[in-house]
């Protein structure tokens, strides 16, 4: 089996995504035997039934709509008794998004607390910080498979304590949606590019776009950065497949 990282949408903001500019899909991730997808989203040619787990970052709409399809299919549609989900417990209490009824078809569903380790097959999962910043209950992930790790930084405003808890990764993926400061609960492009220089990852991904990166073109945006601090960073596109 092959280790990789596929986008299966890289849309940000309400007009990005009322308008499907970019696909509302997530983030599927094949490292060491292991399948898990975050944010749900569509997956062909990829094969859901495949999962071995389920991961979300929090419960708004462009990340958890998918979640109970995608429950159902990591399942074998219900039949097979298999799978964890590792969500906030926001989204199972408060006005919940995984709805009663599928809770039963995985073999876990884990609740996030910070520096808590999961473990999904071959692969350990821990949310190093909570993102303080952020209109509901919200956490990253570092993903530690036997030779690389992979993190994942949702939706956030940026804090201090943030880069230095991604510190240590092979792969930074962020969710990048503004050009400019705005006042809502996200991170600019120049807030992105400070988290790489201070995490120092081997390479950094930068994904959910809102319109205005969407008009200056994310890829040559990010090509710049990565000349300015001599890391290599990547804009995600929709399809994109990184090999790991």
């Amino acid at each position: 089996m092959s280790n990789f990282i596929k986008f299966l949408g890289t849309a940000g903001a309400r007009i990005v995504l009322s308008k499907q500019l970019r696909s509302s899909g997530g983030i599927r991730i094949s490292l060491d035997e292991t399948n898990l997808v975050h944010s749900c989203g569509a997956e062909p040619p990829l094969d859901p039934s495949a999962l071995d787990g389920i991961l979300l970052s929090h419960k708004h709409i462009d990340h958890s709509g998918d979640i109970n399809v995608m429950i159902e299919a990591m399942t074998d549609g219900t039949f097979k008794k298999k799978g964890i989900v590792i969500t906030p417990r926001e989204a199972l209490e408060d006005d919940p998004v995984i709805l009663k009824y599928v809770r039963k078809y995985p073999e876990k569903i884990e609740i996030i607390e910070v520096g808590k380790e999961f473990k999904i097959k071959n692969l350990k999962i821990v949310s190093p910080i909570k993102n303080i910043h952020h209109s509901t209950e919200t956490y990253g992930f570092k993903i530690m498979g036997r030779n690389k790790t992979i993190s994942y930084i949702p939706d956030t405003r940026f804090f201090p304590e943030l880069p230095l808890a991604y510190a240590g990764s092979d792969i930074l993926i962020i969710n990048v949606l503004l050009k400019e400061k705005m006042n809502i609960d996200h991170l600019t492009l120049e807030e992105g590019k400070e988290i790489v220089k201070i995490a120092k990852p081997k390479t950094a991904i930068f994904t959910h776009f809102g319109l205005g990166l969407l008009k200056d073109d994310p890829k040559i945006l990010a090509q710049k950065i990565s000349e300015e601090i001599g890391i290599q960073v990547i804009a995600a596109f929709d399809g994109l497949q990184y090999d790991i």
